[in-house]
C-alpha cells in the first residue's frame, strides 16, 4: 500500500539525494491526518453549533466535573491560547448563553467561568459525534496497533506539553 506522502518522499529523494527526507514519512503523515481531524471535527460539532475552539473551552469547562467551572487561567493553559484570546472567546461563549461569569470566591477582582446547562448538552452531544467519527478513523487499526499508536505519539508530543 502506498499513500500521497510516499509519492512525496520519493520525488524529494530524486530531487535532492543529498537530504536525509526521513522525517517526512512521519510527520508529513501526521499533518495530513491532522487536517483530515479537523474536517471531520468540524463536521461533528457543526451539528451541535459549535466551532472548534468553542468546543475546546467547552470541553475544558466539562471536563472538569460538577460543577463545571474553571479560571480563565486554567482555561489558557488547557487550551493552549493567550490570556487575551480566552477573554474574547469566554465573551463569545457567554454572549450565545454556553458559559456564565461568576464572582471567584476570595478574590473580589477574580472570575469563575461556568458551563450552562445548554452548554452542556451541547458539548455532550458533540463529543458523542466526534467519538463515533473518531471509532471510524480508526477502524482499520486493531486495537494493540492503537494502543501502539498512542504510545509512540505520547513519546513525540510529551516534551511539547511538559
Amino acid at each position: 500500500m502506498t499513500d500521497e506522502v510516499d509519492r512525496i518522499v520519493e520525488a524529494w529523494h530524486r530531487e535532492r539525494p543529498d537530504l536525509d527526507v526521513a522525517p517526512l514519512s512521519v510527520l508529513s503523515r501526521v499533518s495530513r491526518l491532522a487536517r483530515h481531524l479537523d474536517l471531520a471535527r468540524r463536521g461533528a460539532f457543526s451539528r451541535y453549533d459549535l466551532e472548534v475552539w468553542e468546543f475546546d473551552v467547552l470541553s475544558a469547562l466539562r471536563r472538569a466535573g460538577e460543577p463545571y467551572q474553571l479560571s480563565p487561567g486554567t482555561l489558557v493553559t488547557q487550551t493552549l491560547v493567550t490570556s487575551g484570546t480566552m477573554t474574547n472567546r469566554i465573551d463569545r461563549l457567554a454572549g450565545r448563553g454556553l458559559v456564565e461569569r461568576l464572582p471567584a470566591p476570595g478574590d473580589r477582582r477574580g472570575v469563575l467561568v461556568r458551563l450552562t446547562p445548554d452548554g452542556r448538552v451541547r458539548v455532550d452531544g458533540a463529543l458523542e459525534d466526534l467519538l463515533h467519527v473518531e471509532r471510524e478513523l480508526l477502524a482499520g487499526l486493531p486495537e494493540k496497533d492503537r494502543n501502539r499508536l498512542a504510545d509512540l505519539l505520547r513519546i513525540v508530543v510529551a516534551p511539547f506539553d511538559a
